[in-house]
């Protein structure tokens, strides 16, 4: 990645030293296009420890609010990851529901001498990172409209530099106050201040698209969780990093890969399938790279599933457990790629049979990922572009995706 990046940002930044965001330049700001339609914050009622502990002995012998005054609120990591999907869908539709005025609402554009040229040229060069580092995806990204193919970009490239932050060249100097610069400067980025090239292709991309900044918060989130934890007590504290670190990728991008006008699921759904897509691809990931994984002293696989293997050479049959998991989520978002625009359809598809493909490695490796790293052939990658071309051509389904976003097992 800093290879890609010495040739898409200036000597000047790059000697700044790109991730440690030591200093933030004043100055040469982009203005882009906002909306003043509000941001929508809607919450889920949760389970209350008076409602669990109402009939219990514990209530019986009034010693209740003592209880309750020592114990902390658990809250299921589906719970809280489902509470930023009901807000990414509200946003959107709230947006759907009045784009006659929001679009009444947009501000005028202020053009600034060069600068049209110089965003147009931020896009050209997060598509060149794309082209580089996700070729299959940056194929499939072609077919998408200008408009939403260049924000996809920027997203991307926004998302790849924030990972190279923790497994980048100069990982080994990141410090948890390095991240908070990073999410600083994300904050300037959504309010229209970008500090280089690439943020100003991100910055006008959010002043388009309904993009919400709480994914890309929680993703780096997922870049602290990296900092500071390399083991997994359950599946439940690692579905959490594996939103954080990927299925926030998919909140960003529904928003601006659109959905289907004819398309009978609830925005709620689609939300839910393009999470479950992050989550299973992760999971591969996570499957793909343990045995890298474990010579870096982390360990993603659940210790309680390892445990339950003897921690010994029968931990294998965790990683088992994991591609089960892994299929059915992957099994999950099907459902809900359909539903998105016909022109964004292709490289979702592509992505997610290239990384099921990844499992099917796995299992012909026997289990040994250990040693071995799985990885789909070039041959087996184009073979499955024109399955991918074909399946983004199936219209959307009357029959809305599932609502859970966690399969059980």
């Amino acid at each position: 990645m800093a290879v890609a990046l010495a040739r898409v940002v200036s000597p000047m930044e790059i000697s700044s030293n790109f991730c440690s965001l030591e200093t933030i330049r004043e100055g040469g700001r982009f203005v882009c296009t906002r909306y003043d339609d509000g941001r929508i914050r809607k919450k889920k009622l949760r389970w209350g420890l008076p409602t669990l502990y109402a009939n219990s002995k514990l209530a019986s012998v009034g010693l209740e609010a003592e209880y309750m005054r020592n114990l902390p609120v658990v809250i299921p990591s589906e719970q809280r990851v489902y509470d930023v999907v009901l807000k990414q869908a509200a946003l959107v539709n709230e947006l759907r529901s009045n784009r006659a005025a929001a679009a009444l609402e947009e501000r005028a554009d202020v053009v600034l001498p060069g600068a049209l040229s110089l965003l147009n040229e931020a896009y050209d060069r997060c598509g060149e990172v794309c082209a580089e580092y996700a070729k299959t995806f940056y194929l499939g990204t072609l077919l998408m409209t200008p408009e939403r193919r260049r924000a996809i970009w920027a997203i991307y490239v926004w998302c790849r530099r924030t990972d190279e932050l923790v497994d980048g060249p100069n990982a080994s100097h990141i410090t948890p106050s390095a991240l908070d610069r990073w999410e600083a400067r994300l904050e300037d980025v959504f309010g229209g201040r970008p500090y280089d090239m690439l943020d100003a292709a991100l910055s006008d991309t959010v002043g388009k698209f309904p993009v919400d900044i709480q994914p890309f918060k929680d993703m780096i989130e997922g870049m602290r969780m990296d900092l500071k934890k390399s083991r997994y007590k359950n599946f439940d504290e690692l579905y959490l990093y594996c939103y954080y670190v990927a299925g926030t990728v998919g909140l960003m991008s529904v928003p601006v890969m659109g959905i289907a006008p004819d398309s009978q699921a609830t925005t709620e759904s689609v939300y839910n399938a393009a999470l479950a897509l992050g989550i299973a691809n992760q999971l591969t990931n996570i499957l793909r790279d343990v045995g890298e994984d474990a010579r870096r002293g982390r360990v993603y696989l659940p210790q309680d599933e390892l445990a339950q293997a003897g921690l010994s050479d029968e931990d294998i049959f965790a990683g088992r457990n994991q591609i089960k998991r892994a299929r059915l989520f992957f099994d999950q978002a099907e459902s809900g790629v359909t539903q998105l625009s016909e022109a964004s359809r292709w490289p979702v598809w592509a992505s997610l049979l290239l990384y099921r493909k990844i499992l099917d490695e796995i299992e012909a490796n026997d289990y040994n990922n250990f040693t071995k790293r799985a990885y789909v052939s070039k041959a087996k990658k184009l073979l499955a572009l024109p399955v991918a071309y074909g399946r983004s051509l199936i219209r959307p389904s009357r029959t809305p995706p599932p609502t859970s976003t966690k399969p059980s097992g």
